[in-house]
């Protein structure tokens, strides 16, 4: 199974590049964040027409998470992070396809910090260990998709100062992310690109 994850900052400003995206790339399974749409506006009809089918939850201005698969329409399990129902974030969204559970996250950045944005990070963070947990001790595949807002290593950004204060390389930001691997997941950028310095775009996409 061919899986990518993308975060489109604005799903219908940027459809033509995800179809395009999507054509070239013959994923079998494409996970969204940033879709900055409410539910109604999501382009399930011009995805449909490239082949996938699609789950998302949408946020009006902000956030938005999506699954798109060519497999058959992903089998939804859950639209929010378990944990805490006052949060109404758009963040997260979970499908099971071909067996294979998969979930499209777009965690909080967390700046300026310190602050509420920042303890939001955390808490949220905390959340998804919890929950990630209990998908590994199911024993069902599983893929953990999207833009984790953290620079994990040095490795992960281009060599600075002026980003030393910021959220994505904080320490706390660094342990959930390392506590999250001590689980027993693997990282899929590093686990392909070992010690090279990588960081397509900007340091905080990635797969575990």
């Amino acid at each position: 199974m061919k899986v990518a994850t993308f975060n489109i900052n604005n799903v219908n400003k940027r459809l033509p590049n995800l179809l395009v995206w999507l054509k070239e790339s013959r994923l079998d399974v494409a996970c969204l964040q940033e879709l900055k749409c409410i539910d109604a506006e999501f382009p399930a009809d011009a995805i449909a027409r490239a082949g996938y089918k699609a789950v998302w939850k949408g946020q009006k201005t902000w956030n938005g998470v999506a699954i798109l698969s060519c497999r058959g329409k992903p089998v939804l399990t859950a639209t929010a992070l378990p944990g805490d129902p006052a949060d109404k974030q758009a963040r997260y969204i979970e499908a099971a396809i071909d067996g294979v559970l998969i979930a499209s996250m777009y965690l909080p950045n967390g700046n300026p910090q310190p602050g509420p944005k920042f303890d939001y990070k955390l808490a949220w963070f905390k959340r998804l260990e919890r929950h990630a947990n209990q998908i590994l001790k199911s024993g069902a595949p599983a893929i953990l998709c999207g833009d984790f807002n953290v620079a994990p290593t040095p490795l992960d950004i281009y060599p600075t100062t002026s980003w030393n204060e910021d959220a994505l390389l904080h320490p706390k930001s660094r342990a959930a992310y390392a506590r999250l691997l001590k689980q027993g997941w693997t990282d899929a950028l590093r686990a392909t690109h070992h010690d090279e310095r990588i960081y397509p775009a900007f340091p905080k996409w990635r797969g575990v």
